[in-house]
């Protein structure tokens, strides 16, 4: 019957016509370091919602059921171990703060959305192996203006939205493995080959994502379509490894090259980032030869790739894999370093365990355009803030935010939210300051390793970057993946979320160790005085009468006397 001509059948798979790209982006970064992207993108012209769809081929049914059943319009979670070094690595095509995060727009039929979220997190715990099942209401909070959805959206209404962060969370292979399954040709063909996990947890990053969204089918948008991302970006150093810093390949990133491509996928292609450095060109030398090259503008850089097309038919007929390296013609020079325009760092201040302060440094680096930046804070219950001590300085002066949306937390049900609207001005550094004190939590609460610290989750920015070189509208479908995440409004600008560091705060710790000297003290004493009183008490005592002795005894006293010795 499937195979059998009928009517509505040419129709019937067009419309639930799916489809893989995969990509692999290769940025050497300032530093030495390189970053490895990989992205694959599986689209399905499918209705979800509905609830109609039986038959998975390349979407995860997993993760089809789910979206079908919970009432999920997008649904984005990263597990991250490390932390993206945006000054010194430059802004990156996707970044995740430290640990899991995990927010979600659900559809307005969704009648409790708690419930929907706590239902949903239990079940993406199971997925992938992490501790996701650990999101309650103490870590989740509901951003008014930042994380608008990144697909289609009829509304905008925030009550729709949750989102949470576990920064302590671990990332390791449990983790990767089940993500690996969700890949249509698993980690057995195509660019997943490279997915070895001895060599990405040896880095000095490491995030893995999943994002999935509704899209418009066409350029008419009259029709949609479900839209999976799987991301995984890892960055290698190549000093620490002993390997040097300036040559690399995909063997000595991977431990492994490229043998073949995925047969279900419709597009399978390496970029290799040869942009000149400080205007010098030829500086990077690529082989073998790549199929083509690639000009584009992102993140308001001019951008050149070198493209290796692995569903090109004279890609492989040289050599049986693809093992592509990069050398420097000569030394590059560090000194000299790009700045981003937009980069964030946070730190912890004050002294002693019962208040602090928290400060935020937001850089502008742009020369001649100052722009606007949305600051998302969420900050756990047991850190009690004091709003009236909030500061943003400015060049030496106050800087008033445009909007401020703060919701206070509650003890042991919700955290702190504060959300602002921020100018930044041109080549411009803003502080932002705010004292909290800190609480004393019952001794049940407190983790396994309490001298270690807690956690707080990353701040969050949003803002649209003006950009130097103007851009022009790209074509989602023929553009590269990592171009194509966040789509830019206009030619001006570009849109950027960063992440500060998390932070580790102390709080009072009582001696965990007193209980144990206490029994031990108590247990002692109770021994040795219970243990003398008993005996005294239970002892029966009986008079022995002294004897005259024995023959020995009575000849030793013979000899004694004689001798002028007392007797025995």
């Amino acid at each position: 019957v499937a195979a059998g001509p009928g009517p509505g059948r040419a129709g019937a798979g067009q419309e639930r016509r799916d489809e893989l790209r995969e990509e692999l982006l290769l940025s050497p970064l300032p530093t030495g370091d390189v970053a490895a992207t990989f992205q694959f993108r599986t689209r399905w012209d499918a209705d979800l919602q509905r609830g109609a769809v039986s038959h998975y081929r390349l979407f995860p049914k997993a993760l089809g059921r789910l979206v079908a059943a919970l009432g999920v319009r997008e649904l984005h979670l990263a597990l991250t171990q490390g932390f993206w070094r945006t000054r010194y690595w430059g802004q990156p095509p996707l970044q995740a703060p430290a640990g899991a995060e995990l927010w979600v727009w659900f559809q307005p039929t969704v009648t409790d959305v708690d419930k929907a979220w706590k239902e949903l997190s239990n079940i993406l715990s199971g997925i992938f192996c992490a501790s996701l099942n650990f999101i309650d209401s103490t870590n989740t909070v509901i951003p008014t203006a930042s994380f608008k959805p990144l697909g289609l959206a009829n509304g905008t209404d925030h009550h729709l939205l949750r989102y949470a962060v576990l920064p302590r969370e671990v990332v390791c292979t449990e983790n990767l493995t089940p993500w690996k399954k969700l890949l249509p040709c698993g980690s057995k063909a195509g660019l997943a080959v490279l997915l070895k996990a001895e060599r990405l947890f040896h880095s000095s990053y490491h995030s893995q994502a999943v994002h999935i969204r509704p899209v418009c089918r066409d350029a008419s948008c009259l029709a949609v379509s479900w839209e999976l991302r799987q991301t995984l970006t890892v960055v290698f150093d190549f000093f620490s490894s002993g390997q040097g810093k300036k040559d690399w390949s995909l063997f000595k990133m991977f431990s492994r090259t490229l043998t073949d491509t995925c047969p279900l996928a419709s597009q399978s292609k390496v970029y290799v980032d040869i942009s000149p450095k400080n205007n010098e060109k030829e500086l990077l030398e690529v082989s073998p030869p790549p199929t083509s090259v690639h000009e584009a503008i992102v993140q308001g850089d001019k951008k050149t790739y070198a493209v290796y097309d692995l569903l090109s038919p004279s890609l492989f007929n040289t050599s049986r894999s693809l093992n592509v390296q990069l050398k420097w013609k000569r030394p590059q020079d560090s000194s000299e370093m790009p700045i981003p325009i937009l980069h964030a760092q946070r730190y912890v201040g004050g002294y002693g365990l019962q208040t602090g302060e928290i400060c935020t440094l937001i850089y502008n680096t742009h020369p001649y355009r100052a722009f606007p930046v949305i600051l998302l804070e969420t900050v756990p219950w047991y850190l009690r803030l004091y709003v009236h001590t909030l500061t943003i300085i400015t060049k030496g002066k106050e800087n008033k935010p445009s909007y401020i949306h703060y919701q206070p937390a509650q003890d042991r049900r919700r955290p702190h939210l504060l959300e602002m609207l921020i100018q930044l001005p041109a080549n411009s550094v803003t502080k932002i300051t705010i004292q909290f004190e800190r609480a004393l939590l019952k001794w049940t609460e407190y983790p396994p390793d309490p001298n270690h610290g807690f956690y707080v989750g990353s701040s969050v920015l949003s803002a649209l970057v003006p950009s130097v070189i103007a851009m022009k509208d790209i074509n989602v479908e023929q553009s590269p993946l990592f171009t194509s995440l966040f789509p830019s409004s206009d030619g001006s600008s570009y849109f950027v979320r960063l992440y500060t560091e998390p932070l580790l705060v102390n709080l009072p710790t009582p001696d965990f160790s007193m209980p144990y000297n206490v029994i031990c003290l108590t247990c002692t004493v109770v021994a040795v005085c219970y243990g003398s009183f008993y005996n005294l008490l239970t002892r029966t005592f009986h008079v022995e009468e002294p004897s005259r002795g024995g023959l020995a005894k009575r000849l030793a006293n013979v000899i004694r006397k004689f001798r002028g010795v007392p007797p025995l």
